[in-house]
């Protein structure tokens, strides 16, 4: 988090990585008066997914494989009353 603060990116190798970007000054508004409000300039996190990380999601699934008959594919402690 520190890093971050001192403006530097963190990279989770295979994962992706955190940088700050800077939020210009706006004008806003207040959903319960409707009042314009002014929104001062701020810096937030922003992530960036690894190419590893959106290869992994857009695979697509294995296709589930079936239990040999007679054997259930529920784990026997979560069958316990």
């Amino acid at each position: 988090i520190e890093a971050l603060h001192r403006g530097e990116k963190i990279e989770l190798r295979g994962f992706g990585s955190f940088r700050l970007r800077k939020r210009e000054p706006r004008k806003g508004r207040n959903p319960k008066t409707g009042d314009k409000v002014d929104v001062p300039p701020k810096k937030v996190p922003y992530f960036k997914p690894g190419k590893e990380l959106k290869e992994l999601i857009n695979r697509e699934p294995a296709p589930p494989t079936a239990a040999p008959p007679g054997q259930s594919t529920v784990p026997p402690d979560a069958m316990a009353v």
